[in-house]
């Protein structure tokens, strides 16, 4: 018995000593951390693929037109490691014409990123892109198949977007905006943008909205440029910062929406009032304008051409597009536009969007607004 009590005497002394050697070993050590894990989410992109995204990305590529334009909306530009050629190649230095690289406003306001890493053509080079280890790639004026091509190519997610643009595929560009923005943590900043262009929009239809027809001149914008200059009878029935003060297009009646070609004798019918013309097609419209059958209308010959700045250069800029709204407004509507100074006006918006107000750069590089025949290359 007594043999028995001095067992399990021992066994309890052996099993406190164990349990105060836990309990100081536990005290003594340094409390253990659990493994840091990045935080994946999962999103449907524009071209209804599901990808898996690392959130709140420190290194970002944006591939194709418009993909960095977004990125520098929303105030990200500090994450991108790498640009294509076209965000790299230097601006037109031969005088006012046609944009020829790093002469977008967003480029302008963010000269650094003309200096990233090349990873490529406007559809980026899936060995470049690996090589700067982005976290992901946003890929615009892509497909389903090419999109995710470059994903397994290039080992990386890669996230498709629509650019849109600020007529009726403006709910287009604000969707890939804010899908944008989800994969960021920007999701503040692209509402700020959203509600300030849909602002600057109705703002500009309230001005002109009320405007009798009598009281509307007759206009024409030439020199339209698309995948290049084009000369004065290069329009667009649908231009859009005519169309935001509610302006009287007379070629509205010629075709849908976008760039075309029109006869000479159409445009001497019309006879415009006020003529518009695409500084991108500078060079062109001015040796056009020479013909002696030109001076013949009513616009030229009260020198009514004014000069607007091209936006559309690697798909639409959306911030030049409104500020050539406003300027529109004040050369029709000079009452209704009391208020607004058009090259303020256009730094507001700049800053608004790209961060800085570079008016003067794009004035230096195109012509900015004024009477086209005080341009001087």
């Amino acid at each position: 018995m007594r043999k028995a009590t001095l067992v399990i005497l021992i066994v309890a002394l052996l099993l406190t000593g164990m349990l105060l050697f836990a309990g100081c070993t536990a005290q003594g050590a340094a409390p253990v951390k659990a493994q840091a894990t990045s935080t994946t989410i999962t999103v449907t992109d524009m071209a209804n693929r599901s990808v898996e995204v690392k959130q709140d990305p420190q290194r970002i590529v944006g591939v194709g037109a418009g993909a960095l334009r977004m990125i520098c909306y929303l105030q990200a530009a500090d994450k991108v490691v790498g640009v294509d050629d076209r965000e790299q190649k230097k601006y037109n230095t031969s005088g006012f014409g046609m944009p020829s690289g790093i002469d977008k406003p967003y480029n302008l306001a963010n000269p650094d990123l003309a200096r990233k890493p090349y990873i490529g053509g406007k559809t980026g080079d899936p060995e470049l892109i690996a090589a700067q280890n982005p976290d992901v790639v946003f890929y615009t004026f892509t497909t389903t198949k090419d999109a995710q091509t470059l994903q397994e190519k290039s080992g990386r997610p890669v996230v498709a977007l629509v650019t849109g643009d600020l007529g009726k595929n403006r709910d287009t560009f604000y969707q890939s905006l804010r899908l944008m923005a989800k994969i960021l943590g920007k999701e503040q900043r692209a509402e700020s943008i959203t509600s300030y262009i849909d602002g600057t929009i109705k703002d500009l239809n309230a001005r002109t909205k009320d405007i009798p027809a009598d009281k509307r001149p007759k206009v024409y914008v030439g020199g339209i440029a698309y995948n290049g200059a084009h000369g004065f009878l290069s329009t667009d029935p649908g231009y859009s910062p005519l169309m935001m003060v509610n302006g009287n297009n007379v070629a509205s009646s010629a075709g849908q929406n976008g760039q075309m070609m029109i006869d000479k004798e159409k445009l001497l019918e019309w006879d415009p009032d006020i003529i518009f013309v695409d500084e991108a097609s500078y060079s062109l419209v001015k040796e056009d304008l020479k013909d002696p059958v030109y001076q013949s209308l009513s616009a030229v010959k009260n020198n009514r051409v004014y000069g607007v700045m091209p936006y559309n250069w690697y798909a639409n800029n959306y911030d030049t597009v409104l500020a050539d709204a406003y300027y529109i407004g004040k050369t029709l509507y000079p009452e209704q536009f009391a208020d607004v100074d058009p090259a303020a006006k256009t730094d507001e918006i700049y800053t608004t969007l790209d961060g800085k107000p570079v008016y003067s750069d794009m004035k230096t590089l195109f012509g900015g607004f004024v009477p086209f025949s005080t341009l001087v290359k």
